[in-house]
């Protein structure tokens, strides 16, 4: 039970908190009540305000829309009045742009194409609005007045500054000197930077506006006219370089030559010159050289057989962007070789000497005979160096100016319309050089017609660098038509047949060599069929790339393209097929000889010619592709060769030997009859020997070593046998007067034998 105190003090606790409540229940009441005041006097102020509001808008609104309205109108009437004008100008174009387009573009592009623009408009204006107005007949006519304006302006431009190149630029661009440092100012420019800008703007204008591609065959005629000119100046300045200073240089021939004052010497023969010095030493006269036939061969032909002993090829053999000069000189000795034959005089040698050939002075004699005949031959063969050297930097030159033509072309003519405008452009140029190349097959075709297969060392060089410039030249006609991409390759083509015939008549032609009595070497020497076949060989190595490639492009038994070492084996097979024709053809001269022992010196001589000719120019590497064995076997033909000719000393030795000798027996006297056997001996030892060394004193065995060799060897079995002889005769008196038969001393023969092979000894 709760105390009553505390009961007491509980009520009165809540007696209080319920009046504090009363309380506050009794302030929200006034509180509400002022609010509903406050709200009411808010609404009737609002109330007020839209009521004076409405009063307000009522009054504005109508002012706002005619004042709008007033505003409408003017701008209406601004527009009417601008369109007016507008449309008035478009009556006084004519009149404001005549003056402009009379007088035309130069000098004030910009200004004249915003009047084209203005006429243009007016044109469009008309067309749309009042197509039979009479204005626009006028605007339209001096629209086409200013367009054909525009196109003589394109055409003015060009023709004004397109200028050939230089061939110095050209020379250089060509890269005749990579080491050249070419100066900014040597860089190929073809038009003024402000020239082009113009012609630019106008092209495009013409596209985009004038809708007119004429200018694309005025650019194309203009431009082809100048790459034409520019190959033909590089020509020309060949020419008349050469002509002026006799300086009959080329840079494709890689031989040292002699260095200008004021120039550094080349660090690479042939391609140390810079343009400017090329430039003053070469010269050029066109091809109708190669047609006049400056490099006659032997003519004439006949079959012959001869024994083999060993085979190549199917053809028996008894038991080869270069020096264009190199291959000048081989023409000209050629023709030499052809026109005047050696063999008719006696001693005469007729070869290329090589290191260990030596030649007498009559040899000399002969060699200063040639050049006094032929000197203007060998400058008319120069004139060709130069012409193949032309034709090649010309080819060049087209692939660099047609690079150039092309970047020029992509900044002026539409994409679409550039790879036919560059066909075309570059047509003339390139038809001329076609034309050109043609002209160098025919006048080879030619010459082989005539048996004179030199002219096919004119094509080697420029084959090659066909061949090499073939890729860089299919790159910068890409796009081009199909007939003028094939122009090269047709022309490669031609040359490769026309080349590879000549390889093979050449061949046949060693083989059917006539056997001309006169024709024969006198004294033994290399005949000149041989130094021919050797020389012409020789030049083949300088290209055997290319002569393989002509050889592979005519076999039709392989059906895959030509390897490196397809076209090597090839080649190999050719140049054994070569020596062994010219084996077959002399051994069948050597039988014109009588005297078997000239008939030997005669092989021997040509045998070791062959051979060292061979090693000396590393032919005899291309030789042994295929034919493993031929240093050795042309080695022991040689060998037998010399085997030959000593048996030609038997006739005197026989003499010196015991055959038919009496037996002497001391203090014995000798019969006449044994008298006399012993004096037949001498003076048939002394007979013999008189007459070899008269008769083999006049023939000729070029190679020094081998002539010393064969002295020496001779020597040895000559004296041997004669001192021995002497030795058994030595102590019998068999005649009165010993010195009649006992004529020379053992060094006396020794010295006759060192005589041979020598006429001024």
């Amino acid at each position: 039970m709760i105390p009553t105190e505390d009961a007491s003090a509980r009520k009165r606790e809540i007696e209080e908190k319920l009046k504090q409540e009363q309380e506050t229940l009794s302030f929200i009441r006034e509180n509400l009540e002022k609010s509903d005041q406050l709200t009411k006097s808010m609404v009737s102020i609002l109330s007020s305000f839209e009521s004076r509001l409405m009063q307000l808008e009522n009054s504005i609104i109508p002012v706002h829309k005619q004042t709008e309205n007033l505003q409408r109108l003017q701008e209406n009437v601004d527009k009417t009045l601008s369109c007016m004008d507008h449309v008035i100008s478009y009556y006084h174009v004519a009149k404001d742009t005549d003056k402009i387009i009379r007088e035309g573009p130069t000098g004030r592009l910009d200004e004249y194409l915003a009047c084209i623009a203005k006429i243009q408009k007016a044109v469009e204006y008309f067309q749309d609005n009042n197509p039979d107005s009479p204005e626009l007949n006028t605007v339209k006519a001096r629209f086409e007045k200013g367009k054909e304006l525009l196109e003589a302006e394109f055409r003015n431009l060009l023709n004004r500054y397109s200028k050939p190149v230089p061939p110095i630029l050209i020379l250089d661009a060509i890269g005749v000197d990579e080491e050249l440092e070419v100066q900014d100012d040597g860089v190929m420019e073809h038009l003024p930077q402000a020239v082009l800008q113009d012609i630019i703007c106008i092209a495009g204008w013409l596209v985009d506006y004038g809708h007119n591609q004429d200018f694309m065959t005025i650019y194309f005629q203009i431009r082809s006219n100048q790459l034409d000119r520019s190959i033909k100046g590089l020509k020309d300045h060949f020419r008349k370089n050469s002509a002026s200073s006799g300086i009959l240089y080329s840079p494709a021939v890689q031989t040292k030559r002699k260095d200008t004052p004021t120039k550094k010497a080349p660090k690479r023969p042939g391609h140390g010159t810079s343009a400017a010095q090329l430039g003053m030493g070469m010269g050029l006269l066109g091809v109708q050289c190669l047609a006049q036939g400056h490099f006659d061969m032997w003519s004439g032909r006949a079959g012959c057989e001869s024994p083999t002993l060993w085979s190549v090829g199917g053809w028996h053999l008894s038991s080869q962007y270069v020096m264009i000069g190199t291959i000048r000189k081989a023409q000209n000795l050629l023709k030499q070789y052809s026109q005047h034959g050696l063999d008719g005089k006696k001693g005469g040698s007729n070869l290329t000497p090589l290191e260990g050939f030596d030649h007498d002075l009559r040899v000399k004699h002969h060699s200063d005979t040639l050049n006094e005949k032929h000197g203007a031959t060998t400058g008319k063969d120069d004139v060709l160096d130069i012409e193949i050297d032309s034709y090649i930097h010309c080819i060049s030159a087209f692939v660099k100016l047609a690079q150039s033509e092309y970047t020029l072309l992509t900044e002026i003519i539409p994409e679409h319309h550039q790879k036919k405008t560059f066909d075309s452009l570059i047509q003339e140029a390139l038809d001329n050089l076609m034309l050109e190349g043609e002209n160098i097959v025919s006048a080879a075709r030619r010459a082989i017609m005539r048996h004179d297969y030199s002219a096919v060392l004119t094509i080697f060089p420029i084959l090659k660098h066909l061949k090499m410039t073939k890729p860089e030249f299919d790159a910068t006609l890409q796009g081009t038509a199909a007939s003028t991409k094939n122009k090269l390759p047709t022309l490669i083509t031609s040359m490769e047949t026309i080349g590879a015939k000549a390889l093979e008549e050449f061949a046949d032609s060693i083989k059917a060599r006539s056997l001309n009595f006169n024709h024969r070497p006198l004294d033994g020497t290399v005949h000149e069929l041989t130094s021919n076949a050797i020389l012409f060989l020789q030049q083949l190595l300088d290209f055997h790339e290319t002569a393989g490639a002509m050889l592979a492009s005519q076999e039709t038994s392989s059906t895959s393209s030509s390897t490196s070492e397809f076209n090597k084996r090839l080649l190999s097979t050719y140049i054994c097929k070569v020596l062994g024709n010219l084996q077959l053809n002399l051994l069948s001269k050597s039988k014109v000889y009588e005297d078997s022992a000239l008939s030997a010196i005669f092989l021997h001589n040509n045998y070791n010619y062959i051979l060292k000719s061979l090693e000396k120019s590393d032919l005899i590497q291309l030789v042994t592709v295929t034919q493993k064995k031929a240093e050795s076997s042309y080695k022991e033909l040689i060998e037998q060769q010399i085997q030959t000719y000593q048996r030609s000393w038997v006739k005197v030795t026989e003499h010196l030997t015991d055959r038919n000798m009496p037996v002497f027996q001391p203090g014995t006297k000798l019969k006449d009859k044994e008298r006399q056997v012993i004096k037949d001996k001498f003076k048939g030892f002394n007979d013999g020997l008189e007459e070899l060394c008269k008769v083999q004193k006049g023939w000729a065995i070029p190679d020094k070593e081998q002539r010393d060799f064969i002295r020496q060897a001779q020597k040895r079995v000559v004296s041997d046998a004669y001192r021995a002889f002497l030795q058994r005769c030595a102590n019998i008196s068999f005649t009165k007067n010993p010195e009649k038969y006992h004529k020379y001393r053992p060094e006396e023969v020794e010295e006759m034998i060192e005589k041979l092979f020598d006429t001024s000894a």
